[in-house]
């Protein structure tokens, strides 16, 4: 096999394309920003015409918008319910470009947005100093046709956010580690760990980097910095972590120790103990087998990349065999982080995005020989491959605009809005509900936490001490605490069917006397 050496011949002759001063491939190596345009055009096609889709989105949007309306940033409220799954620094953010003047519904997905940019220019650049600059072109654009980049970044979630945090902490670790020493760029990777960890608590996986690391420097691989005796600037590294945690975590302590009470004990160990390590060794939501990345994410998301592995796994094997150290501590990196999500009950398609940049960087220097290898005396399977890769870019694109237009509008917003004018109004009971009926709700709305049982028992008990209010009630649930015929069904296509009732459809049958938490909750401008 020829080695990574190969890459320094020139793409476009490899590939078999022209390679004059008007090609595209000419541009890019002269213009490598044109990478960046790439970017921004294939993961802001459609930027402004989304909404809020899902209960995530749903949920991030309206966590940030109550943020603005209270002025309580420290702690986040869901419907004035502290919300303790996940730390405030992605909903700070969108709440902040709120502030700002950007529009509610484009502020959310913003971060990712920006997140792909950054990570694509991490990829180049790091690929292009570890190899040379084709390469590093290679490793953005195989990044940008992957399926998974498009899914998590086009996303309004956290993981955008946590993927920036994850792009400039392995830039920076492999800054150190295979061209150092870096400690300015150790340190940098440090913090962004740490940020990454305020935003999710898996951002600190890039420090996975280190166990290859270290297997290859105890064994003497090649390509790979060594740095005994500097102990006191490794640990330096972790104060530097924990100084970026402390920005959000030092404050909520500080609140929960002085004016927090029993709320703020209980939000600790939520969003400490209950959302990370118990999630993780016990996961309550998404469980899936051990093999579901496997058999169900990697062979659809990690497309068009998993069609080179036949190739790519016997020329890692030779690579390694060579010792070379790069190739082992990006595959052992890519490795690991699929082990860690793995070993958890709890699993999403989007858990694994973090380790594809290091797959793109073990893929991208062996991909010039790959090339020659397909196409050698094949000119027409060359002009295939580019049409192909063109038309799979230009699909990227036109999916932003089309999928907004498919989707329509949000069933939730469709609903509450109708929800409001048969209701005149007035207060509303909220039962069974999910985020986006509080985001879109466009009255007073009361609940009783978002999981509590017998809510329609609940609501019922209110209505008799509340007869100007109305609850929202699914048809599922009707029948227990109310009479039907006197129950409104809510007209429209909606993904449940719901009833407005009101104190005098009340059956009689339904009593609670148990304890829970009562919320009341009003938008000052109600999102449209």
């Amino acid at each position: 096999m020829a080695g990574t050496g190969d890459s320094q011949r020139p793409l476009s002759r490899l590939a078999g394309a022209e390679s004059g001063p008007g090609s595209l491939w000419s541009r890019l190596q002269r213009n490598p920003w044109l990478l960046l345009l790439l970017a921004a055009l294939l993961l802001g096609a459609g930027l402004g015409l989304r909404v809020p889709s899902n209960v995530d989105e749903e949920r991030f949007l309206g966590v940030a918008l109550e943020m603005l309306q209270t002025g309580n940033w420290l702690v986040p409220h869901r419907a004035g319910e502290i919300y303790g799954d996940k730390p405030p620094l992605f909903m700070w953010l969108v709440g902040s470009l709120v502030r700002l003047g950007v529009k509610p519904t484009l502020a959310l997905f913003l971060p990712a947005f920006f997140a792909g940019i950054v990570g694509t220019a991490c990829l180049y650049d790091i690929a292009r100093r570890l190899w040379n600059r084709r390469v590093g072109l290679i490793a953005g654009l195989l990044f940008l046709a992957t399926y998974q980049t498009h899914a998590v970044l086009r996303d309004g979630g956290i993981d955008g956010l946590l993927f920036l945090w994850i792009s400039l902490a392995l830039y920076g670790l492999l800054r150190h580690l295979l061209l150092g020493p870096a400690w300015r760029w150790y340190y940098l990777a440090c913090a962004a760990m740490g940020l990454g960890i305020i935003s999710k608590g898996v951002g600190f996986l890039p420090a996975l980097l280190l166990i290859p690391y270290a297997f290859a420097v105890r064994r003497g691989w090649s390509g790979v910095v060594r740095m005994p005796g500097q102990a006191g600037r490794w640990w330096l590294g972790l104060l530097v972590t924990l100084a970026a945690i402390a920005v959000w975590l030092a404050p909520m302590l500080i609140w929960a120790s002085l004016d927090g009470g029993a709320d703020g004990r209980a939000y600790l160990n939520d969003i400490l103990l209950q959302q990370t390590a118990k999630r993780y060794a016990n996961a309550w939501q998404h469980q899936e087998p051990f093999w579901y990345f496997f058999v169900k994410v990697i062979p659809q998301y990690w497309l068009p990349l998993l069609l080179t592995l036949p190739w790519m796994v016997p020329a890692w094997r030779r690579e390694l065999g060579k010792h070379k150290g790069r190739f082992l501590v990006l595959l052992g990196w890519v490795a690991l982080v699929l082990l860690f999500f793995t070993l958890s009950s709890g699993k999403r398609k989007l858990y694994i995005f973090p380790a594809l940049p290091g797959l793109v960087l073990a893929i991208a220097p062996l991909m010039p020989w790959l090339l020659r290898r397909w196409f050698a005396g094949r000119p027409r399977a060359r002009k295939i491959f580019v049409g192909v890769a063109v038309v799979w870019f230009v699909a990227w694109f036109a999916r932003g605009f089309i999928e907004p237009l498919r989707d329509g509008g949000n069933d939730r917003q469709q609903l509450m809005a109708e929800v409001a004018r048969e209701s005149q109004g007035a207060e509303l009971v909220l039962t069974n509900w999910r985020e986006g009926h509080w985001l879109y709700a466009q009255q007073p709305i009361v609940h009783f936490g978002l999981d509590t049982p017998s809510q329609a028992e609940k609501a019922a008990m209110w209505l008799r001490q509340h007869p100007q209010a109305v609850a929202m009630v699914r048809a599922d649930d009707i029948d227990r605490c109310f009479r039907r015929e006197l129950a409104k069904p809510v007209e429209g296509h909606h993904e449940e069917d719901w009833f407005l009732v009101r104190e005098d459809a009340d059956n009689g049958q339904c009593h609670d006397d148990s304890q829970y938490s009562i919320h009341e909750f009003a938008w000052k401008k109600p999102l449209s």
